[in-house]
């Protein structure tokens, strides 16, 4: 029997998933299929909690499956290895997945179609993780758009209720629409099996958060000490554990600042589409020469939260125990990197992409353009902020500092490794100069 297999990535859920939806209605019974990319996975640590929360969420996925009556294949391997063999081993009619707008996945993505089609299999992919995406949303010229406002303007001209309406995969999802694998397939890779270790990391909950968080989320989103200031969605928007309709749905209807701050989201992954270059390289040409300090030392200060500034230190060390940092510490320790230290912003982007556990390459990439002033959109390359002015705005009883910092106020904590003000003015010239 022709079988349609459904490709999971960065939708690790059953419910309003747009491509499953669409699978479960190709008149084939689906198979759902993840794989373990070992092309992705050889770059990571051992004991990377990403990975651990990945593997969980595929176990989750492979008993609910088993329980509706079907089952889920999970492989490990080099994606195209790993399609050839499935087209050996099952009859398929065609691969539904949902779209990845990654550089390395739109070019995966591009080979596997094309192994598909020589083989005589038809591949579709869906939009599933942003509201709009690609060339959804342009300028009156056809451009994709370069001003945040001006594109969630245009963004919240366009949509409509359907925008946010859920697609019916859970109500299809039952035993007559499934296919099992394979008596021989049914065992699953483990962590060991792939040469990884477990490392939890708390996460919350995948449900909505309480309206009453997202009605004061414009009030008390900007103060890292309250730990119910924001939604923790992050990593479950990551790896599609929750519907982006669902939340964006309430925040629609909830807080428009929520709203607005997810529709960053859409905007910079339509960004990283269009230029796929930006991933490591500055946007504006004249940003790409800049003669970025090489501190080893200082760089090491800045990873391991010793800088001397209790509100970037507090960060750090928040993002290296707990894979989590505060959006108002983000851009404080990113903005220390940048102009404090006048360091490349390609250095933090990739510290951040090896300890965050929601790492989102384009949002990443984006804030972390904005802040050194290199991207699409960016702040103005000479604006520098202040550490101690965001501590005295954001935290001024030093609440979120003594959490992670305990030995501030003590003789153990350090002393400034560098002064803001001749930090900010090295950074300026130097900019001023590369610029030219």
């Amino acid at each position: 029997m022709k079988i349609t297999l459904f490709w999971h990535r960065r939708d690790l859920r059953f419910p309003d998933n747009t491509g499953l939806a669409a699978a479960l209605e190709s008149g084939h019974p689906v198979l759902p299929l993840f794989i373990y990319d070992q092309t992705i996975l050889e770059k990571l640590p051992k004991d990377d909690a990403r990975l651990t929360f990945i593997f969980d969420q595929v176990e989750r996925l492979a008993h609910e499956a088993q329980q509706a009556g079907g089952g889920l294949l999970a492989r490990y391997g080099r994606t195209p290895e790993v399609f050839t063999k499935l087209l050996k081993d099952y009859d398929i009619a065609a691969v539904y997945t949902n779209e990845d707008y990654e550089p390395y996945a739109t070019e995966r993505d591009a080979a596997i179609a094309q192994l598909l089609e020589k083989a005589g299999v038809e591949f579709k992919a869906f939009k599933d993780q942003v509201i709009f995406a690609k060339d959804e949303v342009l300028t009156k010229n056809g451009k994709p758009s370069k001003v945040f406002g001006a594109y969630s303007k245009a963004w919240q001209a366009k949509a409509t209720p359907a925008d946010f309406e859920p697609h019916p995969s859970a109500r299809l999802f039952k035993k007559e629409n499934l296919a099992r694998p394979h008596a021989g397939d049914a065992k699953r890779p483990t962590l060991k099996d792939m040469g990884f270790e477990r490392h939890e990391q708390p996460t919350p909950p995948a449900h909505l958060p309480a309206p009453a968080v997202v009605k004061n989320y414009d009030k008390v989103r900007d103060f890292p000490a309250d730990n119910k200031g924001t939604t923790h969605m992050s990593v479950h928007l990551r790896f599609g554990t929750i519907s982006i309709r669902q939340l964006m749905k309430q925040a629609n209807e909830l807080n428009n600042k929520l709203l607005n701050e997810m529709i960053w989201r859409d905007f910079f992954m339509m960004l990283l589409w269009h230029f796929p270059n930006t991933a490591t390289e500055a946007y504006d040409p004249k940003m790409r020469h800049l003669p970025y300090r090489d501190d080893p030392e200082q760089y090491k200060a800045w990873c391991e939260g010793r800088t001397g500034y209790p509100l970037v230190d507090a960060g750090m060390r928040q993002l290296n125990q707990t894979g989590y940092m505060h959006n108002r510490a983000r851009i404080a320790t990113a903005g220390f990197l940048v102009k404090q230290l006048f360091m490349d912003w390609t250095l933090g982007e990739h510290y951040f992409s090896e300890k965050l556990i929601d790492y989102d390459m384009s949002n990443n990439i984006g804030n972390w353009q904005w802040m050194a002033g290199t991207g699409a959109v960016a702040a103005p390359w000479f604006r520098v902020y202040s550490p101690d002015s965001q501590q005295k705005q954001y935290d001024p009883e030093y609440k979120y500092v003594k959490q992670w910092v305990p030995e501030f106020g003590t003789d153990k904590y350090p002393a400034p490794i560098v002064d803001h003000k001749f930090g900010r003015e090295r950074a300026i010239d130097a900019i001023r100069q590369g610029r030219k």
